[in-house]
């Protein structure tokens, strides 16, 4: 029973362990699971030969290959995993029952000598800690994943008596990828109301909806994620308080900025001004080559922001921006969808010619 255990919480850590390097690319947390799977592995290489004497298992009632043919069929479509996430899950599962077996085998007299049970029970509780933190960044780079292109943010003060909705499905018909909702004027009963109703169409479009500041806002209706700036929140209290999967951005007009956002958690950074803006008349601008730096610095998603327009959409992009965020571009003109259809166009084609140099 030990071994069949300790087997299968190995070869469980070594799939999530992959699954963190290779697929998230998350060199902390691929460190982590390595981490408990190497403790383990210690605790019992005294045991490890007489393991190993003991292991029969072509003589094991439970081989799978003495299952009915049938009913491994159904046992397939049933525990197969559907997706990354439930790859997960399943294999955070597998290990955590194996730790339990081990921790309760250990508490025997024969093997409490040879085995700690208290190593084991807290390796189980570090990993319910680890498989949360999996399941939060593979929820949240799905979401990441559908955010290049192009970044509206629905102030409410630039609509000039338009309705919400009406101008949000003009973007997401010219072909936006995020839609993000702010307003610092309204009371929050009534901005519940619109973000509510602009949530739904979002969802149903399988567009991401951001709510820019308002943590309890976000939570309420279920946004995808979280803008803040710098004066907001600090941006680990704002991950702690959201739920695993939403994402949160993060504004910054420096290098060091940047570096503490990525470091800190933040899924995206929102970099600007990058040129002179009339929408933020006292924003700090840093310029196109700030983009180039942090290209080489960061390797979270890097959102432009700040008088960017049909005119120079095609230098950020060429710069390195994953995504563009605009307001006036947008919501300054007549022909809404028409203004993202012609932004949308432009940056397709700035990434095509950068993709064949």
């Amino acid at each position: 029973m030990i071994d069949a255990n300790l087997n299968r919480s190995s070869e469980g850590l070594r799939v999530l362990e992959d699954v963190a390097r290779f697929l998230l690319n998350d060199a902390e947390l691929s460190q982590r699971l390595r981490t408990l799977r190497h403790d383990l592995a210690r605790e019992t290489e005294s045991l490890s030969v007489g393991l190993l004497s003991q292991r029969d298992s072509e003589h094991d009632v439970g081989n799978s290959y003495r299952i009915p043919p049938r009913e491994k069929e159904i046992n397939m479509k049933t525990t197969s995993p559907r997706g990354l996430l439930d790859l997960v899950t399943a294999n955070a599962k597998r290990v955590e029952e194996s730790l339990r077996v081990v921790e309760e085998l250990a508490k025997l007299p024969e093997i409490s000598s040879v085995l700690n049970s208290a190593t084991f029970e807290q390796a189980r509780f570090t990993l319910y800690t680890l498989e949360r933190d999996l399941i939060s960044r593979i929820s949240r780079r799905d979401k990441i994943e559908g955010m290049p292109g192009l970044y509206v943010i629905l102030d409410r003060q630039f609509l000039v008596g338009r309705g919400e909705l009406d101008i949000a499905r003009q973007i997401i018909e010219g072909g936006a990828r995020v839609i993000q909702l702010r307003d610092k004027q309204s009371k929050k009963g009534e901005l519940l109301l619109v973000a509510q109703k602009l949530r739904e169409l979002c969802s149903q479009a399988g567009v991401l909806f951001i709510i820019n500041d308002y943590l309890d806002l976000a939570i309420a209706v279920d946004a995808d994620g979280l803008h803040i700036g710098q004066g907001d929140l600090p941006l680990p209290v704002v991950r702690r308080e959201l739920p695993i999967d939403k994402i949160v951005g993060c504004s910054v007009t420096t290098l060091s900025q940047a570096t503490k956002a990525q470091n800190e958690g933040a899924d995206y950074i929102a970099v600007g001004s990058i040129f002179p803006t009339t929408t933020k008349k006292e924003a700090t601008v840093v310029g196109v080559d700030i983009l180039k730096e942090l290209k080489r610095m960061v390797s979270t998603p890097l959102v432009a922001i700040g008088g960017i327009n049909q005119n120079n959409v095609d230098k950020v992009v060429a710069a390195g921006a994953d995504a563009v965020a605009v307001i006036s571009a947008v919501l300054g003109e007549k022909d809404v969808k028409g203004a993202v259809q012609k932004l949308v166009a432009k940056m397709d084609l700035a990434k095509g010619q950068c993709q064949n140099q």
